[in-house]
């Protein structure tokens, strides 16, 4: 279970999101994607899917071309989108429960994302009155439905408190082990606690890939290098 990005390219109009990209994201470890804002970290992360066409290269996950099957992998992936649509006037439960119709998988997967990113306590209540961290937990929650080999994940972490960020890791590191899983981030800790590599994207190119040894140099080591 990897993902296999070759030379890649895409731009909107005259502006170029990712510029002749070559990476491997491995699976059985969680993967890192800094860049500022506009590197193209999203942009990659929705040609990975299959929601959005590369102009140039290819992408392959679990060695199926997503242009060529882009649902046969979207079978096998769960994806945390950036802004995190959601049917607001729906309950939690409920609306896990047309996610899990969605993919067809036993209804019993949704009493099991709830337990994983603990919403037990708010699975009755209507998405539109929760706090921005539970909407996040249930976008999460949605995207592990199909109990996916792939996970993506565009800034899973935002608008979490403290606990919530301490519960959310401890999933993350719980369901990498037999996942490819790759999240973008602007937090250095993030990657400090959960990642075994890092890639850097600046203007859709690579500048550097970090390896777990790296990594533990800490989150200050990571701001230098991001500072560059």
């Amino acid at each position: 279970m990897s993902i296999i990005v070759t030379n890649l390219s895409k731009s909107y109009g005259k502006q170029k999101a990712l510029d002749n990209l070559s990476i491997e994201i491995k699976s059985g470890q969680i993967t890192g994607l800094l860049g500022p804002n506009g590197a193209g970290k999203s942009t990659l992360m929705k040609i990975i899917t299959g929601s959005l066409l590369p102009d140039e290269g290819m992408v392959e996950v679990n060695g199926v071309n997503v242009a060529d099957q882009p649902l046969k992998v979207q079978q096998s992936l769960g994806y945390l989108p950036e802004h995190n649509p959601q049917y607001l006037e729906l309950y939690v439960k409920e609306y896990l429960a047309y996610v899990a119709s969605i993919y067809k998988v036993e209804k019993s997967a949704v009493d099991r994302v709830i337990e994983q990113t603990v919403l037990g306590p708010e699975q009755h209540k209507k998405i539109g009155s929760l706090s921005k961290g539970y909407r996040q937990r249930v976008g999460l929650a949605a995207a592990l439905i199909p109990d996916p080999e792939v996970l993506i994940l565009d800034e899973p972490t935002t608008g979490l408190d403290p606990a919530q960020l301490i519960e959310i890791r401890a999933l993350l590191k719980n369901i990498a082990s037999n996942k490819t899983v790759l999240f973008s981030t602007h937090i250095m800790q993030e990657v400090v606690e959960l990642c075994s590599s890092c890639i850097f994207l600046e203007g859709g190119e690579l500048k550097q890939v970090l390896t777990e040894t790296e990594i533990q140099k800490g989150s200050k080591h990571l701001e230098e290098i991001f500072a560059k």
